[in-house]
């Protein structure tokens, strides 16, 4: 059976290839390995614990002294989030077949019910509580609309595309390159120059200048979109920007390209002739 090169923690291992291996709860797992890889997520998961240790909603400062009332919203605050993670990321392989609001009410809804779910549970844990069943409607109230309406917004928000500017009377002075339409399944905060494609099972990881984003694309399909941008496929699982290229090495009949953002790529020893062509490795 054919092997191809994976990404495993920032290395590459070697495994059979397979067409169709990756579930939606891999890929939510990945989702949430990259949300809490990411020191600003713990930033913010930390100031808005401070903040609730402070202000000590739900008659919290009755309960518990600060020093374990700081540590019950950290627990609140990064398992909430981790729910609203795993419900996004569960949701983001229905995106392409959804319409962007229907998409954005059903990642509101799931999240509202795993994050109520999850603050019940976590009550029972640390404080043995709960609710009756003639506080459920209550509970729902407080966490429930909360988490969807908050969820469903950073959806719409995330998925927003930039709509394509109205023509004008006036004379182009100049034309410009046009941004490669492979930028238009990623969120604004996202779109930049390309740097990488790289297969994950049935996914390609599109790396840019301003980050990664995970979607549901054959790599072939997504070469086919990366024009006015210059590049070459240096492997059967990734293509690279030339531009994006800062060095190359050989490793044996094979070679490793060193990227201006994120880790390095693999050539694998079929495409070594192109990169010596491009003038990017001795001949």
């Amino acid at each position: 059976m054919k092997n191809r090169a994976t990404w495993l923690n920032g290395t590459y291992a070697n495994q059979p290839e397979k067409h169709v291996t990756d579930s939606q709860t891999h890929f939510a797992l990945r989702e949430v390995r990259t949300h809490f890889s990411n020191r600003l997520t713990w930033v913010v998961i930390l100031a808005a614990s401070l903040v609730l240790t402070l202000i000590a909603p739900f008659e919290s400062d009755r309960l518990m002294r600060p020093a374990p009332r700081f540590g019950y919203w950290v627990v609140m605050v990064g398992c909430t989030y981790l729910a609203g993670c795993v419900g996004a990321a569960l949701l983001n392989p229905l995106r392409p077949r959804m319409s962007r609001p229907m998409h954005s009410a059903a990642v509101a809804v799931v999240n509202g019910i795993l994050v109520t779910m999850v603050v019940a549970l976590l009550n029972l844990a640390m404080l043995g509580y709960w609710p009756y069943l003639a506080d459920w409607p209550e509970l729902f109230g407080t966490v429930f609309v909360i988490a969807a309406i908050v969820t469903g917004t950073l959806d719409l928000i995330s998925s927003h595309r930039v709509p394509s500017p109205a023509p004008t009377a006036a004379p182009v002075q100049r034309s410009e390159p046009s941004a490669p339409m492979i930028l238009q399944r990623l969120p604004v905060d996202k779109r930049g120059d390309l740097v990488a494609l790289s297969v994950e099972d049935h996914y390609v990881r599109i790396r840019t200048i301003r980050g990664e984003e995970i979607v549901l694309l054959r790599l072939s399909d997504a070469m086919n979109e990366v024009a006015p941008q210059s590049g070459l496929q240096v492997h059967r699982s990734h293509w690279v920007a030339s531009a994006a290229i800062t060095a190359a090495r050989r490793e044996g009949d094979r070679a490793v390209l060193s990227m201006t953002h994120g880790p390095d790529i693999p050539v694998s020893r079929r495409y070594v002739p192109a990169l010596k062509e491009a003038g990017l490795l001795p001949g």
